[in-house]
C-alpha cells in the first residue's frame, strides 16, 4: 500500500507546493486546512498508513501549535512548517517530540524537505547503536532517533557494542559517548576500524568533556564525525543524515560496479570476489556450473534483440530464484555461472539438473509469443582452491553438453 503523508496547512500556495513535493517523493498526500478537518480525516484512518505529517505551526483553529500536539499524540512522525523564523518559535517547536521543522524561507528548505521524506522511508531498515554509560542519555537519544524511523539498539559498554554489531548486520551508525564503560572510547574506535570501514559503519563520537582536543582524537582514531554535548538537535540530525547518505552512496556505487546492467545479476567481478571470500575458509565440497543458452543467436535473428534481452532477463530471474542460496552471475552474452559451495557432488548435480529442467519447461512470453528456451550446462564437482581451474573444467564440460545434443548437463 502506498504510504500517505498528512498535510495540515491553510496557505493555498504552501499547500500546492507541499502536495507536489509529497507526490514527487512517491507518497500520497492527504490534505487538511484546519485542525478540525484533520481530526475528522484521522477518525477514519489507520496511523500505520502514514509515513509522517507535515503540520503548519499557525492555523485558524490552532494558532499556537495545537495541531502539532495532535499529530504527535496520534503517533505520527511530525514535521513542522512555519513562516515564523524567530528563536522563540524555533525553541517551542523543538521542545516538542517533532522530527524536524521547516521554515518557509527559500526553495532550498523545500529541497531539504524532499530529502527528509525520502530519509524517513529509508530509515525503517537502518539500525543504530546508542552507546552511553547513562541510561537517561541513551533513552533520550534513542527516542530522538526513533522519531526518524531508525531502529535503535542501546548499550553501556564497549563489549556490548561488539556483541550488537555481531548480531545486527544492518547497523549503519554507532553513536558512542567518550565515557563509555570498558575500553577507552578512542582506542575502541580504532579497534573497530580493523573490522568495519568508514564506508560500512559510520561512527559518531559524543562528549560533554571540555577538552577541545577530544574531537580530533576521535577523528584520528577512525570516527567519521564528532558532536559536543549538549548538542543542537538539528546539527546532530544533519550530521547523522550526511554520514548515512555517504554510506548509501558508496553502497550504490559498489552495487553498480558489481551488477550486470541488463539482468540485475551480479557480474564477473562480483563472482570472483565472492568466491574468493568463500575460499578463505576450508570447504569440503565445491562445484561450478557454466550455463549457456541454446541457439540464442537464432532468437536475436528471428525476433530481434529486444526479444533476446527479454529472454536473458527471464532466464536470469529463474536462475536467481532457483539458486537463491548459491552464488550466481551473468558472465556475459548468453552465459551464466553458478558456484555451489559446501554441497556434495550428488546434491550439486541434482540442483543443476533441476535448474536445467526449470529453464526448459518455461518458455518466455515476448509480445504474446511463447519463445522456447533451453540451456546446455557444464558442471564440475572437482573441488579446487583455484576457481579459474574449476571454470576451465566446467567450460570443457559445457562443450561436451553442446556437442552431445544440447539441453543437458555434462558433469565430471
Amino acid at each position: 500500500m502506498q504510504q500517505k503523508v498528512l498535510i495540515i496547512e491553510d496557505s493555498s500556495t504552501s499547500l500546492a507546493l507541499l502536495k507536489k513535493l509529497v507526490e514527487r517523493a512517491g507518497l500520497k498526500p492527504v490534505v487538511a486546512t484546519t485542525l478540525a478537518e484533520a481530526r475528522h480525516i484521522f477518525l477514519h484512518s489507520d496511523p500505520e498508513h502514514y509515513l509522517c505529517a507535515i503540520v503548519d505551526y499557525h492555523l485558524p483553529d490552532a494558532p499556537n501549535g495545537e495541531a502539532i500536539d495532535y499529530a504527535i499524540e496520534s503517533f505520527i512522525p511530525t514535521i513542522v512548517s512555519t513562516g515564523k523564523l524567530d528563536a522563540d518559535t524555533r525553541n517551542r517547536v523543538l521542545a516538542k517530540d517533532v522530527v524536524d521543522y521547516i521554515p518557509k524561507e527559500n526553495a532550498q528548505v523545500f529541497d531539504y524537505l524532499m530529502r527528509l521524506l525520502s530519509r524517513l522511508e529509508k530509515n525503517k531498515g537502518i539500525e543504530v547503536i546508542v552507546a552511553d554509560p547513562k541510561r537517561q542519555n541513551r533513552t533520550a537519544m534513542a527516542a530522538l532517533l526513533r522519531r526518524h524511523n531508525f531502529i535503535t539498539l542501546e548499550c553501556a559498554t564497549t563489549e556490548d557494542v561488539e556483541t550488537l554489531l555481531g548480531k545486527h548486520p544492518n547497523v549503519k551508525l554507532l553513536l558512542i559517548d567518550s565515557e563509555i564503560k570498558g575500553e577507552l572510547a578512542t582506542q575502541f574506535v580504532a579497534h573497530l576500524r580493523k573490522t568495519y570501514s568508514k564506508e560500512t559503519l559510520a561512527i559518531l563520537g559524543l562528549s560533554a568533556d571540555e577538552n577541545n582536543l577530544l574531537s580530533a582524537r576521535f577523528i584520528k582514531s577512525g570516527a567519521n564525525d564528532f558532536v559536543k554535548k549538549p548538542f543542537c538537535h538539528e546539527e546532530l540530525l544533519c550530521r547523522i543524515t550526511l554520514n548515512i547518505d555517504l554510506i548509501e552512496k558508496v553502497e550504490t556505487i559498489r552495487r553498480t560496479a558489481n551488477t550486470d546492467y541488463l539482468t540485475g545479476l551480479p557480474n564477473r567481478r562480483h563472482f570472483f570476489y565472492t568466491v574468493d571470500q568463500y575460499q578463505q575458509a576450508p570447504l569440503s565440497h565445491q562445484s561450478v556450473a557454466l550455463i549457456d543458452l541454446d541457439h540464442f543467436k537464432r532468437i536475436n535473428d528471428t525476433y530481434g534483440h529486444d526479444a533476446g534481452d527479454a529472454v536473458l532477463k527471464a532466464v536470469a530471474r529463474r536462475i536467481a530464484s532457483h539458486c537463491a542460496d548459491l552464488v550466481v552471475s551473468r558472465f556475459g552474452g548468453e552465459e551464466f555461472c553458478v558456484y555451489l559451495p559446501d554441497l556434495p557432488s550428488e546434491a550439486a548435480i541434482e540442483r543443476i539438473e533441476a535448474l536445467r529442467q526449470h529453464i526448459a519447461s518455461n518458455p518466455v512470453n515476448f509480445k504474446d509469443q511463447m519463445l522456447p528456451v533451453t540451456a546446455s550446462i557444464g558442471l564440475t564437482t572437482a573441488s579446487s582452491t583455484n576457481v579459474h581451474e574449476m571454470l576451465t573444467r566446467a567450460d570443457k564440460l559445457l562443450y561436451q553438453a553442446k556437442t552431445g545434443g544440447r539441453n543437458q548437463v555434462a558433469h565430471d
